[in-house]
């Protein structure tokens, strides 16, 4: 745990860093604006559960609201409120009739971001990086028989979930409409679902996803 945190320290002072050896912008730019898309999650276990299948985890939805402060060239800020809808996928084979299981956990989740984006004025790429905080508000699942007892199935321990979010994309900023963009972000959740402790089952319980977004911004004059 302490190894995890000093690398999200680092990244963050690393980020700083760059971000203040940039030239500054005549004219600061700020954007609001809106985000959504789908994305796909499972969770890493350890010890490891053979019937969970990243390539089958479900499609579910994601979405929010956006913010983006520049003040330098090449380097911006952004922060989100976002609702996440992660869990995973598993098919029950030890029954007489395979179940198909799926655990649904809904967050609500803050990403601060380094924003820093390349290209001309109009059209640019861009790679987004940094921490995230979140908080699962509801935890729903697939009904099993009640013989049916493994770990993975109980209700979790840890609704406090933190991580890294890292996501590549592109975006058109048009002179009067506001700015289109589209990404694909990884988030990977350092904290765990399960307690971890030496007398507990599960050492590791991380979430992890890939979403691919669209969003819609627009800048307020400064």
């Amino acid at each position: 745990m302490i190894r995890q945190r000093h690398i999200i320290l680092f990244l963050l002072l690393l980020l700083s860093a760059m971000s203040m050896a940039q030239p500054r912008l005549r004219r600061p730019e700020l954007y609001v604006g809106v985000h959504g898309g789908v994305m796909a999650s499972t969770v890493m276990l350890k010890p490891s559960v053979a019937n969970i299948d990243i390539m089958q985890s479900p499609l579910s939805p994601n979405g929010g609201i956006v913010f983006r402060y520049a003040g330098h060239k090449v380097c911006a800020i952004q922060a989100e409120i976002n609702y996440m809808q992660r869990g995973w996928h598993e098919t029950i084979t030890s029954t007489a009739q395979p179940i198909e299981y799926y655990r649904t956990l809904d967050y609500i989740e803050v990403p601060l971001l380094m924003h820093l984006y390349f290209g001309k004025e109009r059209f640019r790429a861009f790679l987004n990086l940094g921490p995230q905080i979140g908080y699962c508000f509801r935890d729903a699942a697939t009904e099993l028989p009640s013989f049916i007892t493994q770990p993975q199935y109980q209700p979790i321990d840890k609704h406090f979930d933190w991580g890294l979010a890292g996501g590549l994309g592109c975006y058109y900023r048009t002179r009067k409409i506001g700015l289109f963009q589209l990404e694909a972000r990884f988030n990977f959740s350092m904290g765990t679902i399960y307690n971890n402790r030496k007398v507990d089952y599960f050492s590791q319980s991380n979430l992890m996803s890939l979403s691919l977004n669209f969003a819609y911004l627009w800048e307020i004059k400064l």
